[in-house]
């Protein structure tokens, strides 16, 4: 039998908390020689506005199980990415559940951001920091919403393409809306951007010393958030060296998260430093949050079942 989690059984069963933790696990085990698991990210272009792609296989020490990851990404449509998430046993390839691909996405991408700004942004930035984010979508809310269980902030400020989805995110969280992206960067100390953008939205000359970036928008060849002069002059952090290079991260990087969650890279050195996190997505992240997800709802009785193979 296959459980089957749509999205409202994911959001039911998924706590900010519980998959923080199960993510830095992740990070701490990202070099353990027993498994691989950064894995392969397929993508290709299709004669339609969009893109497929493919996460294979999601491995974590000491889960009995793996995920296979198959999304749609057509930025025009909403919800823009749509797929799902299999998870098979280890044991004998049993596929255990179904899930709703876009909401495991949101939760893995943007909680995992939030560790890496939370890290990287400093002691300096601390409760009275102002956060602001450019594109105001799931993944986005989901980092604030992580970044508030792991650190106090100061005023929230949004800017995004869409003028009522920036005033409804600044409402759900205390902030208020500003005009463009570098109305962000000038008024905020962090700064969060997950867009679509293929042409940066902040350059050097927007930015202040000290301040941290968080950029999403990496995870496909031809997506830049962050210019050039920007990247140079900060510290670079992401997820995955070899990937991140191969996507499209404009930089050798400087370090990869899991180095600085084990104590490995220093991070931030200065209160003036510029920081930036800029991750692509690895195939352990969607198994920390599907396999947090599936053991809650065998728990707890949420889901559907249905035999495939009937």
């Amino acid at each position: 039998m296959t459980l089957l989690l749509t999205r409202g059984d994911l959001e039911t069963v998924l706590e900010p908390e519980t998959c923080l933790d199960a993510l830095r696990d992740g990070f701490l085990a990202a070099d353990a020689d027993s498994v691989s698991i950064a894995g392969q990210r397929v993508r290709t272009d299709l004669p339609f506005p969009g893109t497929a792609t493919a996460l294979i296989p999601g491995l974590l020490p000491g889960v009995p199980a793996y995920t296979v990851k198959v999304n749609a990404k057509f930025p025009a449509a909403r919800p823009a990415l749509r797929g799902v998430i299999c998870l098979h046993s280890g044991t004998d390839g049993e596929l255990l559940a179904l899930m709703d691909s876009a909401t495991v996405t949101a939760w893995r991408t943007g909680l995992a951001a939030a560790l890496g700004t939370h890290l990287l942004a400093g002691a300096g930035a601390g409760a009275g920091a102002v956060v602001g984010v450019i594109g105001a979508g799931a993944q986005a809310e989901l980092t604030v919403r992580g970044l508030e269980v792991l650190r106090p902030r100061g005023a929230l400020v949004v800017h995004d393409t869409s003028a009522d989805r920036a005033a409804t995110f600044a409402a759900r969280h205390g902030g208020r809306v500003l005009g463009s992206a570098a109305e962000i960067a000038g008024a905020a100390d962090i700064v969060l951007s997950a867009t679509w953008s293929r042409e940066p939205l902040l350059h050097l000359n927007d930015t202040m010393p000290g301040q941290h970036f968080t950029s999403l928008g990496v995870d496909e060849p031809g997506k830049a958030e962050l210019a050039a002069d920007l990247l140079e002059a900060a510290l670079l952090v992401v997820d995955d060296r070899e990937l991140a290079s191969r996507v499209g991260v404009l930089r050798a990087a400087d370090a990869a998260l899991g180095e600085i969650v084990r104590s490995e890279h220093p991070g931030r050195t200065a209160d003036t430093d510029r920081t930036v996190y800029a991750p692509v997505g690895l195939p352990w992240q969607d198994l920390a949050v599907a396999w947090t997800a599936y053991e809650r709802a065998e728990r707890d009785g949420i889901g559907r079942r249905v035999d495939l193979l009937a």
